[in-house]
């Protein structure tokens, strides 16, 4: 991933077409966790259109596929967790973080029924994604918080949710961690939750908005109308459970409206207003990729757009 990320950057400085004005914008983003909701919020309910932003909304899976892109000018705006942008960033890609809907890991640490504290999950096997990304960010930070060293566990890349599921029902895994609304769903299927990692200290920084620091530079006015759609957006993520719930439900083509509405009240709480980058996080997400302490990355976080925003009052008027 890292000589992918430098080659695109190195392209991406040559490349006039990120610089070059466009009529219409490609915003991308990670999945379907419900955690994913306010860019979804954000289209669904027009405030791109208010904002005279056209733009395409794609979902893009594979983080490094969306910074190659983001690198290459095929997209422009990318709602992503830290973990890649940090790291193109810290290999030399031009990328600036601008937001941060989401401080905390939304995840649950969901084992089998016979675990029944964190301590229990010593010489048993965690499931992940995979290695070197949130996934195993979060499952990290949590057995640190709880004193538990890495080496007392055996982290196993498992694969996405419904694999992740089997492997708990199957015995062939011990515990993963999951988000809502999969976490509601393990809960019906037998399975424990031992904590909730929001709950926990540890911070980082998820839904993230992300783009080309030349185009923050050459296209400030379009960067600050769009982060005035998805802040509104946000917003009724927060305060409007009907219009989230509608969106959920269409999007993730969920029919059935109590489980979509148990996962809206997990999540409503817990974004960020305004959506400001834990720095906190923005460190820790650093030392994990580059495998050190006090890493450089505080120049990636440019929110001086929010900055705008708000001494020009943008935020008070959403509480109208």
């Amino acid at each position: 991933m890292f000589r992918i990320v430098l080659f695109l950057w190195a392209a991406s400085l040559l490349m006039p077409s990120i610089l070059a004005a466009q009529d219409r914008y490609v915003i991308s983003y990670g999945g379907f966790a419900g955690y994913q909701v306010p860019i979804w919020v954000t289209k669904e309910l027009g405030l791109l259109d208010k904002y005279k932003i056209q733009a395409d909304l794609v979902m893009m899976p594979g983080s490094s596929r969306q910074m190659q892109a983001l690198l290459g000018g095929s997209i422009q705006f990318s709602q992503i967790d830290a973990t890649a942008p940090v790291t193109a960033y810290l290999q030399g890609a031009n990328l600036v973080m601008v937001a941060g809907a989401l401080n905390k890991f939304p995840f649950s640490f969901v084992a089998r029924p016979e675990i029944r504290r964190p301590s229990d999950l010593i010489g048993k096997k965690i499931g992940i994604v995979n290695f070197g990304g949130q996934n195993e960010l979060s499952v990290l930070m949590a057995l640190k918080e709880w004193n538990i060293p890495r080496d007392a566990v055996n982290i196993i890349p498992a694969g996405p949710t419904e694999s992740r599921l089997v492997g708990l029902n199957t015995k062939a895994l011990d515990a993963t961690v999951l988000a809502p609304p999969q976490t509601i769903q393990a809960e019906r299927l037998g399975l424990r939750t031992l904590v909730h990692m929001s709950e926990l200290k540890a911070s980082f920084p998820l839904d993230t908005i992300v783009m080309h620091r030349a185009f923050l530079r050459q296209h400030r006015d379009v960067a600050k109308r769009f982060l005035q759609a998805f802040i509104e957006g946000l917003h009724q993520v927060m305060t409007n459970k009907e219009k989230t719930v509608s969106v959920y439900q269409k999007v993730l083509k969920q029919s059935d409206r109590a489980l979509v509405e148990k996962t809206w009240e997990y999540y409503a709480p817990q974004f960020s207003m305004p959506p400001r980058v834990s720095l906190e996080g923005l460190r820790a997400t650093a030392e994990f990729v580059a495998k050190k302490v006090n890493t450089d990355v505080e120049a990636m976080l440019d929110e001086s757009l929010l900055d705008e925003l708000e001494k020009e009052g943008f935020f008070k008027t959403l509480k109208r």
